[in-house]
């Protein structure tokens, strides 16, 4: 292997990243500035100001486009050398069962990368695919790129599939001839990344957090033995660029296809452990406990179909903000619940790789970020105490404006206020007395947030109207800590 320098292949040269964006997208981004690329593209459906505000900042155009238009693609890649194409859709949540929308980003969208860099010249493009290329549920240990895919009609979700599919478009793409650039060719591989975690990861965790929030996490599933990979952003990133170096064909003292060309590598910190170890830190840091209780992998798929149906139910309106996450889905079982970590040897071997930031600085520097962050969210009780004081209050109302017998089957709602409290009068006293109340502490909790976390006083006012005590008690937590803190 050819020993190449730390920008070889970037100074000078222009960059597009599709999914630039995202979390490892825009790790990317940033280093590719910091190497000195001549330009930095971000191509991405996003139109977050936040996001997409800090690239520019540091020099990365921004384009805002659609890997399933093909015209936004060729206008993306125009003039660039290299493309990481990491933009993909449908790795968690109810995206899963978005599998129309999959295929056109993951498998169409691919196919739109691949024309474009053939008609634009582009000479190198490193793919990020996924382990469920190989994976389906059963038990890998220590795999290699020798494994075979996973046979396609047996996926239990569409994103495995369709990663399958484009990335063995991509790797048979290598070696194509480029349209305007006569005797050259286009080079491709592909980045099987574990999966990933860091600062600012907005796939796994975000989510893991408000379940631990709502007090949804009650059980780890599977034993304590069970072994994955996962890998750090940072390390993810150093993979990619040492793939686009082991593409170039033009360097001296290297002839011929270059070494990566037409290749799969996994890539992961090279340390598998169990998925719930990983976790448990992070949902400890911020003040929640991890479940002490198991599920086996047969009860969690039970109950993981069980939330595939009911979703599938909602399907015209999985794309609305106000449809929440499912709370596990079957691919995610298998995620967590089985066995499966694979071997970087060859990509140490073939293009360099070895992870630069270890296990226990990632977990620590993970942690960091989201106690921060943490630290700055509207806080609150869990889903029981929403339905319990919400639906107490509604059941309330009802009871003294809904004539009887029009309450149905909750008219023994009404019969029970009525023997403990003797009168209707009474139970319209207490409703009254129940959203005074409630809007008293909500007025002294936006006071109170104004001065020990001014950014969400208006979250802090409406969740305290709508559930008084029990969220007002959470800020004036966090307003002790604070006043801690400054002592």
């Amino acid at each position: 292997m050819v020993q190449l320098s730390e920008n070889e292949g970037i100074e000078g040269h222009t960059f597009v990243v599709t999914g630039g964006a995202g979390y490892v997208g825009s790790l990317l981004c940033l280093e590719l500035v910091r190497r000195g690329a001549a330009e930095v593209r971000s191509f991405d459906c996003c139109k977050s100001r936040e996001r997409l505000a800090l690239l520019q900042e540091h020099g990365v155009k921004c384009i805002v486009g659609d890997v399933r238009r093909k015209a936004d693609v060729e206008k993306a890649l125009k003039n660039a050398d290299c493309v990481f194409h990491m933009a993909s859709f449908g790795m968690s949540g109810k995206e899963m069962l978005q599998s129309r929308h999959i295929d056109e980003v993951n498998v169409d969208g691919t196919c739109h990368i691949l024309d474009s860099c053939a008609k634009c010249g582009v000479r190198r493009l490193v793919y990020t695919s996924t382990y469920n290329v190989v994976y389906g549920g059963q038990e890998i240990r220590n795999g290699t790129e020798n494994l075979p895919y996973f046979p396609i009609e047996k996926h239990v979700d569409p994103y495995g599939r369709s990663k399958a599919l484009a990335e063995q478009f991509v790797i048979r793409s290598s070696g194509r001839p480029l349209g305007n650039k006569k005797g050259k060719r286009l080079y491709t591989c592909a980045l099987r990344p574990a999966a990933i975690y860091g600062p600012g990861e907005q796939r796994h965790f975000p989510r893991i957090i408000q379940m631990a929030r709502l007090g949804l996490l009650k059980f780890r599933i599977g034993g304590p033995n069970i072994l994955t990979d996962w890998v750090y952003g940072d390390n993810l990133v150093h993979a990619q660029l040492l793939a686009s170096m082991a593409l170039i064909d033009d360097l001296p003292g290297r002839s011929g296809i270059p070494p990566a060309a037409g290749q799969a590598y996994f890539i992961s910190d090279g340390a598998p452990l169990n998925s719930f170890e990983l976790i448990k830190p992070i949902v400890e840091g911020v003040g929640y406990t991890m479940p002490q209780r198991e599920l086996s992998v047969k009860s969690a798929m039970t109950l993981a179909w069980g939330m595939y149906a009911f979703y599938g139910l909602l399907y015209p309106w999985l794309q609305k903000s106000w449809i929440p996450e499912p709370f596990i889905l079957p691919a995610e079982v298998f995620k967590v619940g089985v066995t499966h970590y694979c071997s970087t040897w060859k990509a140490r071997q073939e293009i360099g790789y070895t992870a630069i930031v270890d296990k226990k600085d990632a977990l620590d520097r993970t942690v960091t970020y989201w106690k921060e962050r943490h630290s700055q969210e509207l806080d609150g009780p869990p889903l029981l105490s929403w339905i319990f004081l919400l639906g107490g209050m509604f059941l309330l109302f009802l009871c003294v404006y809904v004539p009887a017998p029009f309450m149905g089957p909750l008219e023994f709602i009404r019969w029970i206020g009525l023997f403990i409290f003797r009168s209707q009068e009474t139970l319209r006293i207490i409703l009254y007395l129940a959203c005074l109340a409630h809007l008293l502490e909500g007025i002294y909790a936006w006071i109170v947030a104004m001065k020990a976390d001014r950014k969400n006083a208006r979250g802090w006012f409406w969740q305290t109207l709508a559930l008084g005590y029990p969220s007002l008690q959470y800020l004036l937590k966090r307003a002790e800590k604070k006043k801690l803190h400054q002592k």
